[in-house]
């Protein structure tokens, strides 16, 4: 993957930890030059309270040989996501090849086997404010760029590639609604030859995600004994790789519209994980969940 990206310009929204940190870091891998976006600084935590920093993902990009540029931004906020673009435009003469839509902040907002009468009417509006709105708020100010020069691809980053229910009304509802947006962002760039697509990892060892089993990434299998669907899980390296693939594809266009994931990315163009391995989440999900399908 060295260098395949050089010179290409890609901004990833929410990317101060888990997907959206491993899909920047691979960015920067491949030579791109990558805005990093999200509301934890060194100087302000956000309310998800953690240590994680955008200025720590873009040191991470530039250390792996690509550009990486800290800006914070609050999604949410339309002169802040303005003033993004307005930047990107400026600083690379109105080039953006590549907006990965990975805003979330929903997990402290996401109240699990709570009938939806019974989960927080506020919370949850919120949650869908901060995890549908801000993707919708981002392709607006970002897509212009990419029309103008006819080129570009746009990632949603979701959380499963079916129609089962995910277990909370609020979450559905916006990891549905990212697949839907680019379905529609499709629709509507087709003709101007910019693409957009869904994408899922599987079961992702994020920070939070080590944080809670009490393990390291080095550690990380001693804690298959609490939870053994940790076998079948994968780094974030894995579902940055597949941006990577998707965003040095020439033919990306073909795919617009489609919703895919880590693992069918990897049997498609070859990719593994930073261990070698190849996660599939698809096939364990089948087996060891197929009443929940």
């Amino acid at each position: 993957m060295a260098r395949q990206l050089a010179n290409r310009i890609a901004v990833v929204a929410g990317a101060t930890r888990g997907a959206g940190r491993g899909i920047a870091a691979e960015l920067g891998e491949a030579g791109a030059t990558v805005y990093v976006t999200g509301r934890s600084t060194r100087e302000r935590r956000s309310p998800m309270d953690r240590a994680e920093t955008i200025e720590e993902t873009a040191e991470i990009v530039s250390e792996r040989g690509g550009h990486g540029i800290a800006v914070r931004v609050d999604h949410s906020e339309v002169d802040e996501v303005a003033g993004l673009f307005a930047r990107v435009a400026e600083e690379q003469g109105g080039r953006l090849d590549l907006l990965v839509n990975d805003v979330w902040g929903g997990d402290p907002l996401t109240e699990w086997d709570t009938p939806f009468w019974e989960h927080s009417l506020s919370g949850g509006l919120r949650l869908l404010r901060q995890a549908v709105e801000t993707h919708i708020i981002t392709s607006w100010h970002a897509a212009p760029l990419m029309v103008g020069r006819k080129t570009g691809l746009i990632l949603e980053i979701t959380d499963g590639d079916g129609a089962r229910y995910r277990g909370s009304l609020f979450y559905d509802l916006a990891k549905a609604s990212a697949i839907r947006l680019a379905l529609a962002q499709a629709a509507d760039l087709r003709p101007h030859g910019v693409a957009a697509i869904a994408l899922t990892p599987g079961f992702l060892r994020s920070e939070a995600v080590l944080d809670h089993f009490g393990v390291s990434e080095a550690t990380w299998r001693d804690a298959i004994a609490q939870d053994p669907h940790l076998a079948a899980s994968e780094t974030p390296s894995y579902i940055g790789r597949a941006v990577v693939a998707l965003a040095a594809d020439s033919e990306v266009l073909n795919r617009s519209g489609e919703t895919t994931s880590t693992w069918q990315l990897a049997r498609q163009y070859g990719l593994t994980d930073r261990d070698g391995s190849q996660p599939d989440w698809g096939a364990h999900f089948a087996e060891h969940f197929r009443g929940e399908a």
